[in-house]
């Protein structure tokens, strides 16, 4: 048995329970878990956004150690460090022989998929294919991707969603090349990624913009050179730093259609505005058939970083080892699993920056 946190349906109040994991099987690596990022797809499972099944044990954002592997496994051993990844391409599907991994039909439109048992029995259910917020995780071969030990144990797990979604939107969908301006809207975890890997990327000026003042520290820690409140104002002061035009690039990291028409109004005629929130269905977005001829702007999507998670993390992971990127500046909270609900709360009221479960 070993202890995870279980919601057994939406808004229900968080358990930490223990759970029978199943047998090892052939392909499968069992991790101990040491670090899990407390992520907003880990509140839209719970709060109504996206339809799990239940019972559910939250969390997919982690990294750990291999303490067990199957007899088939070849790609990990036992005491090796690893990040887990959520989204396992199959490599055989149409998207994945196009070179998008990403868009993989096999795990596409998964929000929990059955996994071992609670203590009485019932058949339980891990959220995005991992249930990260758990002692250990059973999990496919392919969802591993070794790590350098010499890289921060816990803090890594942030490279299997938030770091690699920011960074590889930066890298993958916008293209940012060096002395352009970038405006980067919401400053959760996504956002604080997305500002550093702009400046990995060499932008020039790097505008964050965020609801909440508090988020002002962290966005300079990150690598923003300016931070303002994201208002009607917002786009007037994004002109004036921008020589009048607007920044070369807008990437909104929110999902909500207020956020995207901000992001739309910060950038240049000819500007590149891309998308990496998750947004809900009943929160359209509208544009006029004349602006979209008139600022001539591309509206893109980034789907977990376009990103090819056994190219970019360990690409990524060296930019942390050579120090051009701390994972640090992405932490704001180390808690425990009974330290989740706070953490949920501190999402819904915009403060803070990522919550990291540390497991000793």
């Amino acid at each position: 048995m070993v202890q995870a946190l279980v919601a057994r349906g939406v808004d229900s109040e968080l358990e930490i329970c223990d759970v029978q994991l199943p047998e090892t099987g052939q392909h499968d690596v069992r991790v101990a878990v040491r670090g899990a990022g407390v992520c907003h797809s880990d509140l839209s499972m719970i709060n109504g956004v996206l339809a799990p099944s239940f019972p559910l044990i939250l969390g997919h954002e982690a990294s750990g150690v291999v303490t067990e592997v199957g007899e088939r496994v070849r790609r990990v051993g036992v005491g090796d460090h690893v990040v887990l990844n959520w989204t396992p391409p199959c490599r055989d599907c149409w998207f994945c022989q196009q070179g998008e991994p990403w868009l993989c039909t096999a795990t596409e439109g998964i929000a929990s998929l059955p996994r071992g048992s609670l203590a009485d029995g019932t058949p339980s259910h891990v959220t995005l294919g991992v249930g990260a917020l758990a002692e250990e995780v059973l999990i496919g071969e392919n969802a591993v991707i070794p790590v350098p030990k010499e890289l921060p144990l816990a803090e890594s797990a942030l490279l299997g969603c938030a770091v690699i979604t920011g960074v590889g939107a930066v890298r993958n969908n916008a293209k940012v090349r060096p002395g352009e301006s970038v405006v980067v809207v919401g400053l959760g975890g996504v956002g604080l990624s997305a500002i550093a890997g702009a400046r990995l990327a060499g932008a020039s000026r790097i505008i964050a913009l965020d609801v909440n003042e508090s988020k002002r520290d962290l966005a300079l820690a990150a690598g923003a050179t300016d931070f303002a409140i994201a208002d009607k104002a917002a786009s007037k002061l994004i002109r004036s730093l921008t020589e009048g035009r607007g920044a070369d690039v807008a990437l909104e990291c929110v999902g909500r259609s207020a956020a995207i028409r901000t992001a739309w109004g910060s950038t240049r005629r000819g500007g590149r505005v891309v998308t990496l929130g998750v947004g809900a269905k009943d929160d359209p977005v509208s544009f006029s058939g004349l602006e979209i001829y008139h600022f001539a702007r591309s509206l893109s999507a980034s789907v977990y970083g376009s990103a090819d998670p056994d190219v970019d993390v360990p690409a990524i992971a060296q930019s942390v080892l050579d120090g051009r990127l701390d994972l640090d500046t992405f932490v704001s909270h180390r808690i425990g699993l009974d330290g989740v609900a706070d953490a949920f709360e501190r999402m819904r009221e915009g403060e803070g920056a990522r919550s990291l479960v540390v497991f000793d």
